[in-house]
């Protein structure tokens, strides 16, 4: 090698390193100055998967193995409750409360009622023809409730369960996500995160649309004014308008086809922390500016400016599970549901 060469050589590896490491240190997130998360105990060691208040100190928590949890006292402690279901074993997915009325719901298919704030559990029979299993309950007012099922099948009842009305004709198809917006739109993800769906009232079908980049979709919901957010394997996360002009999905789209069949009304695809692959699971809004978004490993990060930069709680960081759900009952009250019977109270300054 020239003897001039070789010194350059060297300044050009130099220089490459130091880039690298100053890449590396940009894909690290800084910690949040506080940490408002508290780990809460709970008597049992199940997977937790939802949970739903009846005012600030009333509240419930459903999930695996028919779990039943109770709290008197905002969600600081909590007991289990047993329910007679026979030797079966079930998933509980969903539950919802208006005033004292409350809904549970999962599979095998079960639905269950209260009308006196848990005090007492009513099975209500469901059809041997329900496509699907129930995978999402929202309690609308006495005697009202809305569920929809692990296909998109959706029906309402205005008599306590006694007859269901059908809002949809046709079942959307097997889902890994389904969600709904308090105005009562749903988004739903495909089983194979290929595609998404959307549907809002009066519809009489789901409307299909293509994945807009090549990451299979994890999950979305909505944010505080309507539109729509999503997580896509790789930990990228994405926000989107709600309304655009539907394209027939494809389950075996090539990336070149998705490209050209995406809607265009999504921002720019962020990976808040892309220095490490850890999935990323839900996400929630306390504030319209404030989003908290949950994953594997004990994984919780922030954005305290409506996602333009993002922090992570490192206080979190230890516990051993990963963390599946994020509910704000209130901007005020919050939770997160993980694996291992896993649940984190938020605590407002």
């Amino acid at each position: 090698m020239h003897p001039i060469l070789k010194p350059l050589r060297q300044i050009v590896l130099v220089l490459a390193a130091v880039l690298l490491c100053s890449s590396c240190a940009r894909g690290y997130l800084p910690s949040v100055s506080d940490n408002p998360w508290e780990l809460v105990p709970v008597p049992t060691e199940e997977t937790l998967s939802d949970v739903a208040f009846m005012d600030t100190q009333r509240g419930w928590i459903v999930g695996k193995n028919s779990t039943l949890l109770a709290t008197q006292d905002g969600g600081k402690t909590w007991e289990e409750r047993k329910l007679d279901l026979g030797d079966s074993r079930y998933t509980f997915n969903s539950v919802s409360f208006s005033g004292n009325e409350g809904w549970v719901v999962g599979r095998p298919s079960i639905l269950l009622h209260t009308t006196d704030a848990g005090k007492s559990w009513s099975r209500i029979p469901l059809s041997e023809k329900l496509p699907g299993s129930p995978y999402l309950v929202t309690a609308l007012g006495r005697k009202s409730a809305e569920m929809t099922t692990d296909v998109g099948a959706i029906y309402r009842t205005q008599d306590d369960g006694k007859t269901w009305q059908a809002l949809v004709q046709e079942a959307v198809g097997v889902s890994r996500d389904i969600e709904r917006s308090p105005d009562g739109k749903y988004v739903a993800v495909s089983a194979r995160g290929s595609f998404y769906s959307t549907w809002e009232p009066g519809q009489t079908a789901w409307q299909p649309y293509n994945r807009n980049n090549s990451r299979r979709l994890q999950s979305m919901g909505f944010s505080k004014d309507g539109d729509l957010w999503l997580l896509a394997r790789g930990g990228v996360l994405q926000f989107g308008a709600f309304k655009d002009d539907a394209a027939p999905p494809d389950a075996e789209a090539e990336v070149k086809e998705v490209e050209d069949k995406a809607s265009g009304k999504w921002g720019e695809a962020i990976t808040p922390e892309f220095a490490t692959s850890w999935g990323l699971l839900d996400l929630a809004f306390r504030t319209p500016e404030e989003i908290w978004v949950s994953g594997g490993s004990g994984n919780l990060l922030a954005s305290f400016d409506g996602g333009q930069t993002w922090q992570k709680d490192r206080a979190i960081e230890n516990v051993p599970s990963n963390l599946y759900r994020i509910v704000f009952v209130t901007p005020e009250q919050g939770f997160v549901l993980g694996q291992r019977g896993t649940l984190l109270k938020y605590n407002a300054a």
